[in-house]
């Protein structure tokens, strides 16, 4: 399983699913309509490593963070 957490503004718990990578992830998280509108704005990071890329594989115990931007002064 892969837990994905969710930080921030990101009012969700988080969730352990049976993926193998960001693509499936995605399409989990299209599903639910509070996570579309982050979708598009977030960062991505595995295992506390920033990612740019849909396609790289995800290993039983792998950590997926959903970053949404945020502002700071």
């Amino acid at each position: 399983m892969v837990r994905v957490e969710f930080l921030g503004p990101i009012q969700k718990e988080p969730l352990e699913l049976d993926i193998k990578n960001l693509n499936e992830l995605a399409e989990v998280l299209k599903s639910d309509n509070e996570m579309q509108k982050w979708l598009e704005n977030s960062a991505v990071a595995v295992n506390d490593m920033l990612v740019s890329s849909r396609d790289i594989e995800l290993r039983e115990g792998d950590r997926v963070a959903i970053l949404p931007p945020v502002c700071g002064g």
